[in-house]
């Protein structure tokens, strides 16, 4: 089955990047995929999110040239390997900038990967400074989950702005995988507004199935478990396993 490198990225904190990057590889995984999730977010939820709470190596070794395999690590979901993060990644994006092609390194360490992993999801800061754009140069999609809110209109015209400056320099054949509605609240009028607005704007490029407002999807982060272990019969598992299947449709 295809799969490819995809970067979760949205520089508005709280849009549901994270629990996205976690969930749709966690599904995909228990799917029989063999999945990576790379997370290069210096507060490392990702990681804490799949209950690695203590590991010797990170993403930031890939920036100081370890080979992947000496970094990436099993986690307790069968076909599910995580590179992980920690609070250090700070530090690096500060000085990443003044690194000779800084920009690639993401990139050459995941050369060959796709011979090992059928999947591979990076979860980007909530910026768009110099480790999201290693992740745009390293990725061939981009997912972009987008709160049913106007002002995570805003930085998606933002994002895609950038991703056409990756395009026009190092990375041309990126492209948008699916802009993801997510926190979707069918009670309100705004998000029923702002989900009309976003399918207007971008048509096929936004997710049929959407990610709606879930206490079991705000739960699961600190069981240190994705949602389809942490309460598989919520709505919120059946959204990621809908997202999950429509991405594999997309490839």
């Amino acid at each position: 089955m295809p799969g490819g490198v995809f970067a979760v990225s949205n520089q508005k904190g709280g849009v549901g990047k994270t629990t996205t990057a976690v969930n749709v590889a966690a599904c995909l995984a228990e799917a029989g995929e063999r999945v990576l999730l790379v997370d290069l977010d210096p507060q490392a939820n990702a990681t804490s999110g799949l209950g690695i709470r203590s590991h010797e190596s990170s993403s930031l070794d890939l920036l100081d040239g370890a080979p992947l395999d000496t970094v990436a690590i099993p986690t307790a979901y069968p076909n599910l390997t995580l590179v992980p993060a920690t609070g250090d990644l700070a530090g690096a994006a500060i000085s990443l900038a003044q690194l000779p092609a800084s920009e690639s390194f993401l990139a050459e360490a995941l050369r060959g990967a796709s011979r090992t992993y059928s999947f591979i999801f990076i979860d980007c800061p909530p910026s768009l400074g110099p480790l999201t754009v290693a992740a745009l140069v390293a990725a061939e999609k981009v997912i972009v989950p987008v709160q049913c809110e106007y002002y995570a209109l805003e930085g998606l015209t933002q994002l895609l702005e950038t991703l056409e400056q990756i395009r026009r320099g190092p990375n041309p054949a990126l492209t948008v995988g699916g802009i993801l509605l997510t926190m979707v609240d069918r009670r309100t009028r705004l998000s029923a507004d702002v989900e009309a607005e976003v399918r207007q704007a971008f048509s096929s490029l936004v997710f049929a199935a959407v990610v709606p407002r879930s206490i079991r999807l705000a739960e699961a982060p600190s069981h240190g478990t994705p949602i389809n272990a942490y309460a598989r019969d919520s709505q919120g598992a059946a959204a990621y396993f809908d997202v999950a299947g429509e991405l594999v449709g997309r490839v």
